[in-house]
């Protein structure tokens, strides 16, 4: 396995600038995601990393080699693509076997290490099944087999689970952190899916427009965004405007005092570096999970609002809460015994560890 380096990564398509000095570091054994919005430049990163595209300027770089034009092949790596890539007129282990074929590697080899690929992703005795007779998430591992056999060092995926219905998903999330795993590689996974990239990731990428707006481990992504930007696509926020009335500190942690149309909140600053004065417009991100129903008093963080619907989903229950100004607000109970009816008057409040505060 390799540590893997995109550093000020610049590439052009035409007048459109797919990516704009994207850097990421990778650690060794890590399975690291790229995640945003169709068109922010997560594929065109992981295709540079492959040695599918060569950047207009910066290095990509795995272990102390650099390797910015160095043909795919020769890089170490193996990409299992969104479609599979697989071929129909062939057996799985004709499909499985294709790549050292092309390596002339001999015949008793190429069993060898074709049974032992089928194993890691358990299609055993699978070898002289049809592609066609396969299901969706028998061909996903076909495919997992066809780039693990050739032992490569890193694991390249773009968007991998896609085709796949809710169930299977779910499984070969399990297999494919256990493949990474297992055979000690660098994984690097494209996605959109903010669940997905949650659930699997060691750590996390987050481009917007060509550029890394963020990078963490999934929890303190998705606990301490820096923008509204990441607020936003991790999960779902909250978000409103205010004004910073003073900076106060809790514990030895920078925190804000800001008013708004809603009242009063106190939270975190989640930017480095970033002291907003007196006056500066801010942003308020609250999760919905965050909020809950408290009749207590408490002045601040708090929000008077009246259901306006509901959504039940057995482990909880989704609200949307209208509130002033005809904003509406999301709030998710979790193990809910009591159903809230909608029309019902509610008082919400979060803890200020809950509240994060955000360039407008």
């Amino acid at each position: 396995m390799d540590a893997i380096r995109a550093e000020s990564l610049v590439k052009e398509f035409g007048q459109t600038r797919a990516l704009d000095q994207a850097s990421i570091a990778i650690e060794k054994g890590e399975l690291f995601f790229l995640l945003g919005a169709s068109g922010c430049g997560k594929t065109t990163l992981l295709r540079c990393i492959a040695g599918l595209e060569i950047p207009d300027s910066g290095r990509v770089v795995y272990g102390d080699r650099d390797v910015t034009k160095l043909p795919t092949h020769k890089r170490e790596a193996a990409m299992v693509f969104q479609s599979y890539a697989l071929w129909p007129h062939m057996s799985v282990g004709e499909n499985v076997a294709f790549g050292l074929e092309e390596r002339k590697v001999p015949r008793k080899e190429i069993n060898e290490r074709v049974d032992e690929a089928l194993a890691m992703v358990h299609l055993e005795g699978y070898y002289d099944r049809r592609i066609d007779h396969m299901s969706g998430g028998q061909q996903q591992r076909v495919a997992l087999a066809r780039a693990l056999v050739v032992r490569p060092k890193c694991l390249l995926l773009d968007e991998p689970l896609s085709n796949l219905d809710a169930k299977l998903r779910l499984e070969m999330r399990r297999e494919i952190r256990r493949i990474v795993k297992d055979n000690n590689l660098t994984g690097v996974y494209v996605t959109h899916d903010q669940e997905e990239a949650l659930s699997m990731a060691d750590r996390m990428a987050v481009l917007d427009a060509g550029r890394v707006v963020q990078m963490g481990t999934p929890d303190a992504i998705y606990r301490n965004p820096t923008s509204s930007h990441v607020a936003g696509f991790i999960g779902e926020t909250n978000l409103i405007e205010a004004t910073v009335d003073r900076i106060v500190r809790d514990d030895d942690e920078l925190g804000l005092r800001v008013s708004s149309d809603f009242g009063e909140f106190h939270g975190r600053i989640t930017r480095k570096g970033w002291r907003p004065s007196e006056g500066t417009k801010v942003l308020v991100s609250i999760r919905p999970e965050a909020l809950h129903a408290d009749n207590s008093g408490v002045p601040i963080n708090r929000v008077r609002g009246q259901i306006k619907d509901r959504m039940y989903l057995g482990s909880n229950i989704q609200y949307r809460v209208h509130g002033a100004g005809d904003h509406l607000w999301s709030i998710t109970e979790t193990n809910p015994h009591i159903i809230r009816e909608n029309g019902e008057e509610i008082v919400l409040t979060a803890d200020p560890i809950d509240v994060t505060i955000l360039k407008a």
